[in-house]
């Protein structure tokens, strides 16, 4: 009997898998290392935030709390409360501190035109503080001039 050899089919040999992973490798590495360039700023500029992460400055320098008289303000008949009380600090340049202050008449006009004009549905709806802080902060910059103010603290806001 006679093996026949010349039946069998050779099979092709295996090619390794050593290439396809060593590609991946340098792949991978090769987008993280650009990653961190990128992020760090070595190719594209300054990271994201601008400036490098100082050391916490030391005391602020440069700014006044001008402090505002409190108003009380009368809420309509469809309101759970009868009245409300304000009071906040104005932050300012420390250069404008004096002329926001002789300015502070005019700022309580209005704040108290600004409370006694908006929704009591609004003055009583907590998520609504940012959106009135913001209201008011943006009427007071704009009595007070471009550059003087800088924020509202709101020291005080009751309802009762």
């Amino acid at each position: 009997m006679a093996t026949t050899d010349t039946n069998m089919e050779e099979a092709p040999p295996k090619r390794s898998k050593k290439p396809l992973l060593i590609g991946i490798l340098l792949a991978i590495l090769l987008g993280g290392g650009g990653f961190y360039a990128t992020w760090a700023g070595m190719i594209l500029g300054p990271p994201a935030g601008g400036k490098k992460h100082e050391a916490a400055p030391g005391p602020l320098t440069g700014i006044a709390f001008v402090p505002l008289e409190t108003l009380v303000i009368s809420l309509g008949r469809d309101s759970r409360a009868e009245h409300l009380r304000f009071s906040a600090q104005v932050e300012v340049v420390e250069q404008a501190a004096a002329d926001v202050t002789r300015l502070a008449p005019r700022i309580l006009d209005v704040l108290n035109s600004y409370l006694r004009a908006i929704d009591t549905r609004d003055i009583e709806n907590p998520a609504a503080m940012a959106r009135l802080r913001a209201q008011m902060l943006r009427r007071i910059q704009i009595v007070t001039g471009e550059g003087r103010v800088r924020d509202l603290l709101i020291t005080e806001f009751v309802l009762n």
